[in-house]
């Protein structure tokens, strides 16, 4: 166990130093998500809110942040496989667990700078600042970013030497989890087979309790379902990625 966890430090280590040397690759990706602050929070109506629009956009957005980084992480690996690295990691003493574990916990680190920047620039403006909600919805956010960050590296393992393949079932997955689980657009009033896909999304349960922690509440069934969505994920995530890592050649 203790030679686990020095070797998932290592390989956590490794995975952030590219984040320490280049902070500003975290503050562009935070474009697209500034632009969607920027045109759908005008567009919706105040009283649907039951106040600011931002009080109900900004967690949507966070949430859809968190996805978004941890699902494109996987294309790193890819260019790690195309280099030889990955196979240089796979011959060295490291465990090939913590290879998995050690890359998917390195993805909270740069979902918590989004957050924070993400709350920076929209405190001055309509939006209540309740900063022990924001800091609970972000160690829910964390342990779904661990799990959606290992179910990339599962699927770019899957995809070794077929780029297409690993942005097709991406980016086929990545937007309907995002519009079933209310990101953009309440699910108020969708037909019932959409409401039942919504209730089979992880991330519907995840964005509710972001949404209810940001405006300074804790409802207890809200935020335990929503630790139980996000615990699922990272359990599933983590069993994939780990498994696929073993079988890694």
């Amino acid at each position: 166990m203790s030679t686990f966890v020095s070797d998932t430090v290592n390989v956590m280590n490794r995975e952030l130093k590219p984040v320490w040397r280049e902070p500003m690759a975290v503050i562009f990706a935070m474009i697209q998500p500034l632009v969607f602050l920027g045109l759908f929070a005008p567009l919706l109506p105040e009283m649907a809110t039951g106040g600011s629009a931002l009080q109900w956009f900004v967690p949507g957005i966070v949430a859809m942040t968190a996805l978004m980084g941890a699902s494109f992480t996987g294309s790193n690996l890819m260019e790690e496989m195309q280099s030889g690295s990955h196979e240089r990691q796979l011959v060295s003493p490291l465990g090939r667990p913590a290879l998995l574990v050690g890359r998917a916990l390195k993805e909270v680190v740069p979902m918590l700078m989004q957050v924070a920047i993400i709350v920076a620039v929209v405190t001055p403006f309509s939006f209540d600042l309740h900063l022990g909600g924001v800091l609970a919805a972000a160690l829910v956010l964390s342990l779904f970013s661990i799990g959606v960050g290992a179910l990339s590296f599962a699927l770019a393992l899957a995809s070794k030497g077929q780029d297409w393949m690993f942005w097709t079932v991406q980016q086929t997955l990545l937007f309907p989890a995002l519009l079933t689980a209310g990101v953009l657009l309440p699910m108020d009033g969708a037909p019932r087979w959409l409401e039942v896909v919504s209730m089979l999304n992880p991330m519907t349960y995840v964005v509710d309790a972001t949404r209810a922690l940001f405006a300074g509440t804790y409802p207890a069934d809200v935020v335990a379902q929503s630790v139980a969505g996000a615990a699922l994920t990272a359990a599933l995530g983590l069993l994939v990625g780990v498994r696929a890592m073993r079988r890694s050649s």
